[in-house]
């Protein structure tokens, strides 16, 4: 299936009430449903699932078996390396569903990368530029370009908006790659130098 502005492979299906930004790609035996809203120029790769009302941004990559469950909402240019998982209920039970009353919203600032296999446990906020590494377990809100790693995730370090390690010399860092610069609030925050 083809749309005016955007693609759909004739195996994905996509419910009523769906919008798809223009530019958009939606590969193999994804599902998108009912009121989800996907920006523009997005990639979704084989077996995505983007539930009820979950919105994601522009310039969004979610690589193949992510699922997006209620309560979660991507930023713009935001990277979901295969097969990483979200959570929405903190407490799930087969035989006693709370349904929505249950969900805990997730959020995922622009242009955060999450590693592969990683998970994502609901109630928490990761970070503008941060980098969760792959098979890390994020228990707790992720403060803008921190590198995450382990089980449970800590800040291990603290990258550049292109992805690069920083290193930090009298509270300050100048990424090598690309030349954008960077101060050290706290011990757990930077920010980016205009």
């Amino acid at each position: 299936m083809s749309g005016k502005d955007y693609f759909v492979h004739e195996s994905s299906y996509i419910d009523e009430d769906v919008e798809i930004g223009a530019g958009t790609r939606i590969w193999h035996f994804c599902h998108i449903q009912k009121g989800a809203r996907i920006g523009e120029n997005c990639s979704l790769g084989q077996n995505v699932n983007v539930s009820n009302n979950v919105r994601v941004g522009k310039g969004c990559k979610l690589q193949n078996n992510v699922s997006l469950y209620e309560g979660v909402e991507l930023e713009d240019y935001v990277f979901c390396g295969p097969s990483c998982v979200f959570t929405n209920d903190l407490t799930p039970r087969a035989k006693y569903p709370k349904g929505r009353a249950g969900y805990q919203k997730t959020l995922v600032r622009e242009g955060a990368s999450i590693g592969a296999n990683a998970t994502v446990v609901c109630g928490h906020t990761i970070g503008k530029w941060a980098l969760i590494g792959s098979g890390a377990v994020v228990t707790k809100n992720v403060p803008d370009y921190a590198l995450m790693l382990g089980v449970p995730a800590v800040v291990k370090g603290w990258v550049c908006e292109c992805g690069l390690q920083l290193r930090f010399d009298k509270g300050e860092a100048c990424c090598p790659a690309c030349g954008r610069r960077y101060r050290k609030l706290q011990p757990d925050r930077i920010e980016k130098i205009d």
